[in-house]
């Protein structure tokens, strides 16, 4: 079967490079928000970004925020993800991230097998 071409094509090994924004704005639209633990740029720990992706000439371009060490989001999700889909603002989408960041789906008294919680 000399001659044969695979019908397959040939992907592209190479990584897409996701257009980025220096700036939002609190009512524009956003396609979805991003909030996780990286490596620092200068190596020197880890720290927490959110990521929002937003409009900039019809392609979905990310806005990265730096908000500091990652230790001092101790109990925090480790990541939040909203996909908005062009329904909410980037304020709405800072809104429902702080509103859930800390918001764990566990309820304690039933994982501990108790009837009640003493606070003190």
């Amino acid at each position: 079967m000399a001659g044969v071409v695979s019908a397959t094509p040939v992907r592209n090994s190479m990584h897409k490079i996701t257009p980025i924004t220096l700036t939002v704005f609190g009512n524009e639209k956003a396609f979805l928000y991003l909030e996780g633990e990286e490596q620092s740029p200068d190596y020197r720990g880890f720290h927490r970004y959110r990521i929002v992706g937003v409009n900039r000439d019809g392609v979905i371009s990310e806005y990265r925020e730096d908000m500091g060490k990652a230790s001092n989001f101790k109990g925090a999700k480790k990541l939040i993800h909203i996909p908005s889909l062009w329904e909410h603002t980037v304020d709405e989408l800072y809104a429902i991230a702080d509103e859930i960041r800390y918001e764990h789906r566990m309820d304690y008294k039933d994982f501990l097998e108790l009837n009640e919680v003493n606070l003190a």
